[in-house]
């Protein structure tokens, strides 16, 4: 891929929130972050022609025709993603290649995050009981279904918690090192205007006293599920030139998978995001050593942890030693880590919390940061982590 071939120029960010007072539907959300990233970009709705989507509620199927058709455009690129916390970084790098081949000029990335208004009254039949899904997962056909959730890993903190002991088991990983990401996020967070937790410091010591969820992991380790979005616009190298703030260029990216639920990984601590940063790296012509800012998804401070090492920052065993050696803050950090406080600090808002990573990268190259600006962001690795350490998308962003 040209590392000059598409760039990010706009975006919209909503606030996380745990209770969303704005009902609307998904196509009103895509809507209007549409809107405000081509006002934000200085761009008029005529020259969008590309669309990425996860699925839409309203259209579960033929979601971008509907998309487009509610937005009233003719697109020429158009995308359904389903790659779980990583969705937002595979939706930019498709978005990226589908400009460098022409399939498209502008194409929008929209990740809304919003619970469905509520239906008006009907009388529904009654009819068989219908088994809950998790995670995709078809509890009469899957593999995941039959074999896993009666024992128990039937959602992300199960698995989680388990890498988590494994890692400790092999390597042996303090709690203090695991809390320190938690404690540091969170300070980031604390000037973040948008963050759930803007306002709420934490200590280590808090982290440790903090409700167990599943061993090893306690609660201030964990995401907070919350609603809100996200999204993205990206054009050509040209048309960038025009555009109201510094262009950011996706320079690198790679994906891989190799599982769905984590007892079926080949290994559950080794990830996939080893092979995808490589490539990242590889496409990108860059230096791990020579990043100004870390934006790595963060569902829990285990995967922090397996992210560093996997992705090439330290070797395999040493992410503790890492992590006690450096400073991620965004004000005195000599290593800055998700300077928006994370997912940790900032709060999951679905898949535009693993956007997030993004928007922040985006918002720090071109100089709009606020409080939390690094006082020099060129270029950034940022990666997106999907269901049970499974899906993996690495980009690296750089300002022109």
């Amino acid at each position: 891929m040209g590392k000059r071939a598409a760039a990010i120029v706009g975006l919209s960010e909503w606030a996380p929130q745990r209770v969303w007072d704005e009902p609307m539907f998904t196509l009103e959300a895509i809507a209007k972050l549409a809107a405000e990233c081509l006002a934000d970009a200085g761009m008029e709705k005529g020259e969008l022609d590309g669309i990425l989507t996860t699925s839409i509620p309203e259209s579960p199927l033929f979601g971008p025709s509907a998309a487009a058709e509610y937005l009233g455009l003719r697109s020429n690129f158009n995308e359904v993603v389903d790659l779980g916390g990583a969705t937002g970084a595979g939706m930019i790098w498709r978005a990226a290649a589908a400009i460098e081949v022409g399939a498209c000029e502008t194409a929008l990335v929209a990740l809304p995050m919003l619970p469905a208004p509520p239906p008006p009254e009907v009388t529904r039949a009654r009819g068989p009981i219908q088994m809950p899904a998790y995670f995709g997962a078809d509890a009469w056909g899957s593999p995941q279904g039959q074999f896993d959730i009666p024992s128990g890993l039937a959602a992300a903190t199960p698995s989680f918690a388990m890498a988590a002991t494994r890692y400790r088991e092999l390597y042996g990983v303090e709690p203090e090192t695991l809390a320190k990401v938690a404690v540091q996020e969170r300070y980031n967070a604390l000037a973040n205007p948008k963050a759930i937790f803007r306002d709420r410091p934490i200590t280590i010591q808090d982290v440790l006293d903090s409700r167990l969820l599943a061993d090893p992991l306690k609660l201030l380790e964990a995401v907070m599920p919350c609603f809100g979005g996200g999204a993205v616009l990206l054009t050509t190298a040209e048309r960038a030139k025009r555009c109201t703030h510094r262009p950011v260029f996706v320079s690198g990216f790679g994906e891989h998978l190799t599982h769905k639920n984590l007892a079926y990984a080949p290994d559950i601590i080794d990830t996939p995001i080893r092979a995808a940063a490589e490539r990242a790296f590889k496409m990108a012509g860059a230096r791990r050593d020579a990043i100004d800012l870390a934006s790595m998804y963060d569902c829990y401070t285990i995967t922090v942890l397996l992210t560093i090492e996997d992705a090439g920052f330290c070797k395999k065993g040493q992410g503790q030693d890492f992590i006690d050696e450096h400073d991620f803050r965004y004000d005195r950090g000599d290593w800055p880590l998700n300077t928006h406080g994370g997912q940790l600090g900032m709060g999951q808002a679905g898949f535009a919390g693993g956007l997030s990573h993004f928007t922040e990268m985006v918002l720090q190259i071109q100089g709009r940061a606020g409080k939390r600006q690094l006082p020099k962001c060129d270029l950034a690795y940022g990666n997106g982590t999907g269901g049970m350490l499974a899906e993996q998308v690495a980009l690296i962003l750089e300002g022109a």
